[in-house]
């Protein structure tokens, strides 16, 4: 099928990287004429945009603040979007309508068992408690991690994250951030997701990487301080940009039917992101 179309949503859009995995996925396909492009997008403005696509659309990645607006949306839901409360990626149905899923769990898979993945089992700390937090305790049921402790500043804000877990049958003990003890509480940790801003986790960086795996969802400006902490003490170290690749691979499969042509997306992605950052697992 010719003159196919997909797109990523969000606001603000301009840096998505989408559009290079994506048109890397393409071109690898032999899909010549498939485009992939940025659309500037509110949660507000998602459900109308969406009722005017026409049948030339093969699908769309939603980034912020869209997601769960494109849950909302959809006709039909992946359990995994069901767990998490949120969806990166909509489908439209041969028989009519939209599927949503969210793909940032498979991301997060993906790129922590290509990074020599976690023991089943083992203990996880999530820091933060907002929409990719969620994906990351989603994404612990697959290595039959059976708790968490989620580390927040404000416990109020945890509703969210607190139902997810619920949902996945996930032990769930809240702490306080300004009450962890972050060097015990992540040196007995097997693995740390750490979903807050740089600014917030810098003064603890030393501590955090004293984890077996630490996983830092923000990747720029580089390197963060999480980064630069596990440099110094050798933790392994997975980032978002490997996380978006991995997420990325599900969406091409969505989008087109076939398998994604991972080497292609990798190599596309490093040539975009410069020499700073370290290949993506």
């Amino acid at each position: 099928m010719g003159g196919r179309q997909a797109a990523v949503l969000g606001s603000p859009i301009e840096h998505s990287l989408s559009p290079v995995l994506h048109g890397a996925a393409y071109r690898e396909l032999g899909l010549v004429d498939w485009t992939f492009s940025r659309v500037l997008c509110t949660a507000e403005e998602l459900p109308g945009f969406v009722d005017g696509l026409g049948p030339a659309w093969a699908g769309l990645a939603v980034t912020m603040p869209g997601k769960r607006a494109a849950l909302a949306y959809a006709d039909e839901r992946t359990r995994v979007a069901e767990l998490v409360g949120a969806a990166n990626t909509l489908v439209p149905r041969a028989s009519g309508g939209w599927l949503a899923d969210c793909t940032d769990v498979e991301g997060i898979v993906g790129s922590l068992t290509a990074a020599g993945g976690v023991p089943d089992g083992g203990r996880a700390v999530v820091l933060g408690a907002g929409g990719t937090a969620t994906a990351a305790l989603t994404a612990l049921e697959a290595f039959k991690i059976p708790a968490a402790t989620i580390v927040v500043r404000d416990p109020a804000r945890a509703d969210e994250a607190l139902a997810c877990a619920a949902r996945i049958g996930l032990e769930v003990d809240l702490i306080r951030w300004d009450t962890a003890d972050f060097a015990s509480l992540c040196a007995s940790a097997d693995l740390v997701v750490s979903t807050v801003p740089t600014g917030a986790v810098e003064v603890v960086a030393a501590d955090v990487v004293r984890a077996g795996c630490v996983f830092d969802v923000i990747y720029h400006p580089w390197p963060t301080p999480l980064a630069a902490a596990a440099q110094q003490q050798d933790t392994r170290l997975v980032t978002g940009l490997d996380m978006l690749l991995h997420q990325a691979f599900a969406q091409v499969r969505w989008f087109t039917g076939q398998e994604a042509p991972r080497e292609a997306m990798r190599s596309a992605l490093r040539s975009a992101t410069g020499t700073e950052l370290p290949l993506p697992v």
